[in-house]
């Protein structure tokens, strides 16, 4: 069981101190990982309903943002030696593909194999809109790009011929340092996100999932996996809180679930929160460390 850290990274609080001292002193205390989170823009109101929280609502602290997942990796990469780390997820079909895997081949590159490629169709139309990317289709969007990425990972020569994108043949350098290629983590909870589990992953993300929860989707995903002649111990499982109350007594409860790396979220960013943070942490890393 390991232990990692949901970090939707917000300016201006995340500074470039507080990031360094923060993930320098959760890699040394044996936290696995960073997950980051993505939403170029966000709004005072939406209309779309957000999947991660009971109501539905978004709620994001005013006078901030979320900050570009590409440059934060790096520059924690920068700051680390052991740390992995996470796109918690990376809304894919808003993106091009070709910058995708070129921007993550670096990152997995310069970071010695540490990325972590976490995906997922994205909910606020909202955001699609602002972005000039068509909310439409996304989902096939999403498993077209997958496949763009995995040619540009892989292939000496990549190309690829879909409905929803067309890549002529060319060259993509550098390529991941892991191999074949980077790990694909796919978010989601609807069987839509499961089937594209199956059918792409080495991880599953979920988010906001008890114990229970967290074992009857673990136990669906296990029967699409079976639909593609593969077995969901090949899964890396990665479940989310992003409720800070979760408790380190649960991670037992986590782990015979099948959960194979719990995320803990950490709420309050900047410097003065430093030490609470690490503090909060420890005990999960100990919780899971007794179970080894």
């Amino acid at each position: 069981m390991k232990i990692g850290l949901f970090t939707p990274l917000r300016s201006p609080a995340a500074t470039p101190e507080f990031l360094r001292e923060f993930a320098q002193g959760a890699e040394a205390m044996g936290v696995n990982s960073f997950w980051l989170g993505e939403h170029v823009v966000t709004f005072d109101q939406y209309d779309s309903k957000y999947p991660g929280s009971s109501d539905g609502v978004f709620r994001f602290p005013e006078g901030s943002g979320l900050m570009d997942m590409v440059s934060s990796i790096g520059f924690l990469a920068a700051c680390t030696k052991t740390l992995r780390l996470g796109t918690g997820i990376c809304i894919l079909p808003q993106n091009n593909p070709v910058y995708v895997a070129k921007e993550y081949g670096t990152l997995d590159f310069l970071s010695g194999g540490r990325l972590d490629f976490g995906v997922g169709v994205g909910w606020s139309w909202e955001e699609f809109e602002a972005l000039g990317a068509p909310w439409a289709n996304r989902g096939k969007r999403c498993d077209e790009y997958l496949q763009v990425i995995t040619s540009c990972w892989t292939d000496e020569v990549s190309s690829f011929n879909g409905d929803m994108y067309q890549l002529a043949p060319c060259r993509v350098y550098p390529k991941p340092v892991q191999k074949p290629m980077v790990p694909i983590t796919v978010g989601g909870h609807s069987d839509a996100a499961l089937r594209r589990t199956a059918r792409y992953g080495s991880g599953w993300y979920g988010i906001n999932l008890s114990p229970s929860e967290s074992k009857s989707l673990i136990d669906r995903l296990a029967q699409f996996m079976a639909e593609e002649n593969r077995d969901v111990s090949e899964l890396e499982i990665h479940i989310g809180a992003i409720d800070d109350t979760i408790d380190p007594a649960l991670v037992e409860a986590y782990k015979e679930a099948g959960v194979t790396q719990l995320l803990i979220p950490f709420l309050r960013q900047g410097l003065k929160h430093l030490d609470s943070n690490l503090t909060r942490i420890e005990p999960f890393v100990e919780a899971a460390n007794s179970l080894s």
